[in-house]
């Protein structure tokens, strides 16, 4: 895998590159659809990759693990041949959803012993195990097997867990670099920074991941209730500390607000379920604000939901028969949102590419940012 930078901004540290994958280029900063269970929920592969226009994809080895199960995914030949997506895909290690599973999982030095949400099955995850589960879903960028600490967290909490994220991940590099990719294509391992909001854990954490020396490094930990300045002070202080040219991943972020603020910052990647998420309860982005769909002023707004934006269903269907469809509880409402929310989340990191190699990344991120928190 090769990371090119082709621009810095003159007045943020927000940087524009292409990461080049044996499934494609992607061009960055990048927004990853989040496809927990090998799917986009409601979102055709054709859509995602044509009206969309995504880059990469990201899907979960907790979830992959238990359904449809590895068995079904090797004889497929992989999640790339499983689902029809040819382009690059990430896995997330499944910590976090380890870590969500908080009254039914028990975390020790060996690993994290668990309970299926799905049937109560017991299952256990160590660093060797989840790196096997990755390549056997053969995703591009597998992520290490870490601890994800909540927030508000105890100092020595967050100080223990880190050290012992830092073992694990030289357990996930020994078993990586001991196997080999199961379907002909390379398959690249990233390191995760932790310490929760505390300045020396994570100043710490940072020069650990970076002594890895892998193809690129993510950061974990944020987006989990933490204040947003708080979130944007531990990414700064990460971001100058982990190397210049590899690329930096902030998983699990965020809000448009949220992904502009950390482009500023040096991040080059991001993922979350928000888009999606709120689309299916109404909630639209859109270039001239938030909109709400159910509400009853678009009732007869018969203009298309977001022209700006292009793409087939942000211009081909007007407000009011999305609300139609929204309030008839119709599937295609959370169709069209979903596919609508996450043509925005592309469009507006496409634009920040735009506004950084043209070197009006600042100006046009202040704006954006102020412009994006209006409710329409």
């Amino acid at each position: 895998m090769l990371f090119t930078l082709t621009a810095h901004d003159k007045e943020t540290k927000a940087r524009a590159g292409t990461l080049t994958t044996d499934h494609g280029l992607i061009q960055t900063p990048i927004f990853m659809p989040v496809g927990t269970a090998g799917t986009v929920k409601a979102v055709h592969q054709r859509e995602i990759r044509d009206d969309i226009q995504a880059q990469i994809i990201l899907g979960n080895t907790y979830h992959l693990y238990l359904r449809p199960g590895l068995q079904t995914l090797e004889q497929a030949g992989g999640l790339h041949r499983f689902n029809g997506w040819d382009k690059p895909i990430l896995t997330d290690s499944g910590g976090y959803q380890v870590y969500s599973l908080s009254g039914t999982r028990k975390i020790v030095e060996e690993g994290v012993k668990f309970k299926s949400h799905i049937d109560g099955s017991t299952h256990f995850f160590s660093p060797e195990n989840v790196m096997d589960i990755q390549r056997t879903i053969g995703a591009d960028i597998i992520m290490a097997f870490d601890e994800c600490t909540p927030y508000p967290c105890e100092y020595n909490y967050a100080r223990k867990s880190m050290d012992m994220t830092h073992r694990w991940l030289q357990r996930c590099c020994d078993r990586f670099d001991a196997t080999e990719s199961k379907y002909g294509y390379e398959q690249n391992l990233f390191p995760i920074v932790q310490g929760s909001t505390y300045k020396d854990l994570r100043v710490k954490s940072a020069e650990t991941i970076a002594s890895f020396n892998r193809a690129g490094n993510a950061i974990g930990g944020l987006s989990v209730g933490e204040p947003a300045e708080m979130m944007y002070e531990m990414t700064e202080l990460v971001c100058d500390i982990l190397p210049a040219d590899k690329p930096r991943y902030l998983m699990g972020v965020g809000t448009p607000a949220n992904i502009l603020e950390n482009i500023a910052l040096g991040v080059d990647m991001f993922d979350c379920v928000l888009p999606t998420r709120n689309a299916r309860n109404g909630m639209l982005f859109t270039t001239q604000g938030i909109i709400n769909i159910r509400n009853e002023k678009w009732k007869n707004d018969f203009s298309p939901i977001d022209e700006t934006l292009g793409g087939y269903a942000s211009t081909f269907y007007s407000k009011a028969y999305l609300r139609h469809l929204v309030h008839s509880g119709e599937m295609l409402g959370a169709q069209i949102s979903s596919v609508h929310n996450l043509t925005f989340y592309l469009w507006l990191v496409k634009q920040a590419r735009k506004q950084i190699l043209a070197g009006t990344f600042r100006t046009w991120k202040d704006k954006m940012v102020k412009d994006l928190m209006v409710r329409l």
